[in-house]
């Protein structure tokens, strides 16, 4: 493995850029790195020779989205970023708890993480990652910054009195629906724990709200009251309508390829291919980026 300096060093500024919206200490940013602290301070002073292995490097490039070779894919301020942006702000802002649940390929995922690059105390959990229970449990306590090593019961109950001493702390859960039951479970008692002093944003497809759907009709304990801290509701943003739908696709897609293709001319028929597909963002990336 031979990683240049200008990747390390693109790496360290991510690091850094993300310290500023961090609330915690140096101390406790470190842990959700995944670093130890006087490492961090070497990252600090813009040392990168000999600072962290290969793999560490491409952990933290991969935590910040580092990309080695720059594709200069722009992101486009579409109806689903500035609606995503909205709901943020308001559960960040509020203390308040949303559940999404839409389309496969629409930008959920890019999209929200773009947008919470700049925000303070923002906390993005990739649960198709950490499925189980303690699993779900270990990732979240070291995306926030503390120890997640050590008796379960006590890093649960370390989380929960950590998320309430930061300034107005936002949880993204991605990919909700891939949390097993006793990890879904789990989400009641830190909620619990945190209410009035955490937002929460849960995040998914089709499966997520058949999870919920499933566990509400079968009166599966912990179902009904989740979803109630959540809302009672799942926020869509494509329309159910056949025309509606289309209309909603064609100027999404038309957004992001106006944004990312030069010239002009190519961009009705790029909308044209995706909607005859009935496809989603990620063709429409593959499209462009091949010159179709």
């Amino acid at each position: 493995m031979n990683l240049t300096n200008v990747f390390k060093e693109k790496v360290r500024l991510a690091v850094l850029e993300k310290r500023e919206t961090y609330g915690g200490s140096d101390a406790d940013f470190s842990k959700s790195l995944g670093i130890n602290n006087a490492i961090f301070s070497r990252l600090k002073k813009g040392e990168i020779e000999k600072v962290l292995s290969d793999t560490a490097w491409i952990t933290l490039g991969r935590q910040h989205q580092v990309k080695v070779f720059e594709d200069n894919w722009k992101v486009a301020r579409t109806s689903v970023y500035t609606e995503i942006e909205d709901n943020l702000s308001f559960c960040k802002e509020l203390s308040r708890s949303m559940v999404l649940v839409d389309d496969c390929g629409i930008g959920k995922t890019f999209c929200t993480k773009h947008i919470i690059r700049k925000m303070k105390n923002t906390f993005y959990v990739d649960c198709s990652q950490a499925k189980s229970k303690q699993q779900f449990i270990k990732l979240l306590a070291r995306t926030i910054g503390i120890d997640n090593n050590g008796k379960y019961n006590e890093i649960l109950e370390n989380v929960k009195y950590y998320i309430t001493t930061l300034e107005k702390p936002l949880i993204i859960l991605d990919e909700a629906g891939d949390l097993q039951y006793d990890a879904f479970l789990e989400l009641k008692g830190i909620w619990n724990g945190t209410d009035g002093s955490c937002g929460w944003y849960m995040m998914g497809a089709d499966g997520l709200k058949r999870k919920i759907n499933k566990g509400l009709s079968a009166q599966k304990v912990g179902y009904a009251e989740i979803f109630s801290r959540f809302s009672d509701e799942f926020i869509k943003l494509v329309p159910n309508g056949k025309a509606d739908r289309q209309a909603y696709y064609t100027e999404l897609i038309g957004a992001v390829a106006t944004a990312n293709v030069s010239d002009k001319s190519k961009i009705k028929p790029l909308i044209n291919k995706c909607i005859s597909k009935e496809t989603t963002l990620r063709y429409l990336e593959t499209l462009i980026k091949i010159g179709a």
